[in-house]
């Protein structure tokens, strides 16, 4: 069967992948973001639903330290008997374990792990747990490194071994993203290798012996690091897993790029079918492709339209880092925010800033909201965000007393535009098209009217290039106070769903819909 690439759309890198029955989980990174680390579902591995996120409390990490491109990296899922945990880096803290029974009702406070290095991952074996990360050697060669540990406290019961030092005829190599497996009487290691962009790759390694020695693959699994300018690029950090009628599948990370490696909407995720050539995992045809054919058993879903539920949080939201949850209020069917001094452009701000992934290089986003600002410098309205050092603004912005539609970019050279506006409420309109995006508006009664035309952000806006593009809402003011902006409706949809599927072709609420009192953010 014939399915698309990326399977997962927007900013969802460094994907794992595990099975309880006939129910596959995946986990990506979310570095700055809260809540941290989305959790989809999904019966066909085609077709994804976000069913949650395991870090949905501020208390459960520091967020207030994670600048952009830090806090949450390379998450691990795993399931052991009747439990689910999913382990990763917190930069800043260390590597930390969560676990949960029901991945729908939340998750534990994170343990801390008393083992260094990053990408941390989990392997059940005898009764035993086993922990995995690029701790490196005593001479700080790159390494793989392994222990026993206990997933209930993080300790180690066991001293800290090197397993393996990569491929050796590519170091320096930026080894990482070890996950182990136990198959048909070899122990395999798959690791990345090459480092994040163009070069990165997918390693292996086998051993008849837990703790090794390790033998090497002869040749990467899968890279696309020879093929420049091609439709997909950054192929690597790969997880693998076996369906219910025993065909085995690995995901992984790539990019489309909008030139050379880099894509706007970061890194994301994309399925290939694996078959086993002499005790070897063989990948696909050892690339990534857009387009791919494998044995599924369910079609895959084309298009999306996502319509948020205003009367309450829903799981796809993000905050950058930890909200200030008395600047959010879900009451009936709008959306209510409090104006904050914390900017966008903070580096370390926590602004009034609710947004989502963008769904895939062509998609709609429009709002509907009221605003009446009482001082200048007050603002609300959709921004396109890549990093506090790299977005546009789109707003309804007070000055010198008086009222104006403006568009304008944090980093890079662009020169503002601002139109008069008018009274009642405002539609704003964002529709990406591949490398730009048309920005328009309209006032109550009116047709939409163009306010600019913009490109995507690029390399240089990204900060450390490991995030995505997001579109959503926000409201900020240069005053203590200021009166709220009152959204009525936000949409996101696929412009041209022949272009694949997106991660939103069904919605889950995070709470209850039909509650009567106000809803606040958490």
């Amino acid at each position: 069967m014939i399915y698309e690439n990326p399977i997962l759309r927007g900013f969802n890198p460094d994907p794992s992948i595990c099975r309880v029955g006939k129910d596959y989980y995946l986990v990506t990174s979310s570095f700055e973001y809260f809540p941290g680390i989305p959790v989809y579902h999904s019966t066909d591995l085609v077709n994804w639903l976000q069913i949650g996120n395991c870090i949905e409390r501020p208390e459960q990490l520091p967020y207030g330290q994670a600048a952009a491109g830090q806090g949450v990296w390379a998450p691990t899922i795993r399931h052991h008997e009747g439990r689910f945990y999913v382990t990763a880096t917190f930069c800043g803290l260390g590597n930390v374990i969560v676990r949960s029974e029901d991945p729908t009702d939340g998750w534990s406070d994170p343990v801390r792990v008393e083992m260094d290095g990053i990408d941390p991952s989990l392997l059940f074996e005898g009764g035993k747990a086993y922990y995995c990360t690029n701790q490196r050697d005593e001479d700080d060669r790159e390494a793989i490194s392994m222990a026993e540990i206990d997933v209930d406290t993080g300790s180690l019961l066991s001293p800290v071994r090197v397993i393996w030092h990569g491929m050796s005829s590519l170091r320096p190599q930026y080894l990482e993203a070890p996950h182990l497996y136990h198959k048909d009487g070899w122990y395999y290691l798959l690791a990345a290798e090459g480092g994040t962009k163009e070069n990165h790759m997918i390693t292996a390694a086998r051993s008849r012996s837990l703790f090794g020695p390790y033998e090497d693959c002869e040749s990467p699994l899968l890279t696309n690091r020879h093929i420049r300018d091609g439709e997909v690029a950054c192929t690597g950090h790969g997880d693998l897993v076996e369906d219910e009628r025993g065909q085995w599948w690995a995901v992984y990370l790539a990019t489309r790029p909008d030139k050379g490696w880099y894509s706007h909407l970061g890194r994301e995720t994309f399925l290939t079918p694996v078959r086993w050539l002499d005790d070897w995992p063989a990948m696909g045809d050892g690339r990534g492709h857009l387009r791919c054919e494998g044995p599924l058993w369910a079609p895959q879903a084309v298009g999306s339209d996502w319509q948020a539920d205003l009367s309450c949080r829903q799981p796809q939201w993000l905050n950058v880092r930890e909200p200030v949850r008395e600047r959010y209020l879900f009451w009936g069917d709008r959306l209510h925010l409090i104006p904050s001094r914390e900017k966008l452009s903070d580096p370390l701000g926590r602004p009034t800033f609710l947004c989502l992934r963008q769904a895939d290089l062509s998609c709609e986003t429009e709002v509907e909201f009221r605003f009446e600002p009482q001082a200048d410098g007050s603002e609300a309205g959709l921004a396109i965000y890549l990093s506090d050092s790299g977005h546009y603004v789109f707003c309804l912005r007070r000055e010198a007393g008086r009222k104006f539609i403006e568009v304008r970019r944090q980093g890079g050279q662009f020169t503002p535009v601002r139109l008069k506006a008018e009274e009642g409420k405002v539609r704003m309109k964002i529709e990406a098209s591949g490398k730009a995006y048309r920005l328009s508006f309209a006032f109550e009664g009116q047709a939409f009217r163009e306010a600019a035309t913009v490109p995507s952000l690029s390399l240089a806006d990204a900060g450390r290039a490991f995030t995505g593009t997001l579109i959503g809402i926000f409201a900020q003011c240069d005053t203590a106070k200021e009166r709220d902006a009152e959204f009525l409706s936000f949409r996101m949809t696929e412009k041209n769903p022949e272009t694949g599927p997106g991660v939103f072709h069904k919605t889950v609420l995070a709470g209850n819909s039909e509650q009567a009192s106000a809803c606040r953010i958490g």
